[in-house]
């Protein structure tokens, strides 16, 4: 039983070790590059919500400071990335027996362009990426709850953006 416990030990320990999954970002390999700029996005959509626009564009910022080792800059990157926010729309998603909205969505939409100056054939224009938001209907999209929604949508939609762009999944 002893030399069991020796022999099953060491190999146990060897296969988990083997089997350890490591999850993390690496700067992409295709992608010759040292800088990048995120041009303002300007929001052009018909529900018009001051602020959106720095918001995301921080957020995109942040994510690509974040998971790659390119330097922001203000002019004259090696990738720069603009778009507009296209639209910004509060629908219902359920109704109840007395046609009331149970549920309401917050979509947002976002076109990008993003271009490598290095590779051109990176280009990407006029590339749209959308999420959204669901809340009860019985609520207002207001304060907190709006910080939420915007902060929830806007990690989902870089991150989309960067994969796009830069992960070339």
């Amino acid at each position: 039983m002893k030399l069991l416990k020796y022999i099953l030990l060491p190999l146990i320990s060897l296969t988990t070790y083997g089997c350890k999954v490591q999850y993390g970002f690496t700067q992409p390999s295709s992608i010759e590059a040292d800088t990048f700029q995120v041009n303002r996005f300007e929001n052009t959509s018909l529900l018009f919500e001051p602020g959106l626009d720095l918001q995301f564009q921080n957020t995109l910022q942040d994510l690509i400071q974040d998971q790659t080792n390119y330097r922001l800059e203000t002019s004259n990157a090696d990738l720069v990335y603009e778009g507009e926010i296209t639209d910004y729309r509060i629908s219902p998603t359920t109704a109840t027996s007395d046609n009331r909205a149970a549920q309401n969505r917050l979509t947002i939409t976002v076109k990008v362009n993003f271009y490598n100056k290095n590779n051109e054939e990176d280009n990407v224009e006029n590339k749209t990426f959308s999420f959204f938001y669901d809340y009860p209907g019985s609520a207002q999209l207001i304060g907190s709850q709006k910080a939420t929604a915007h902060e929830e949508i806007f990690e989902r939609i870089t991150q989309d953006i960067v994969n796009a762009t830069l992960a070339k999944w």
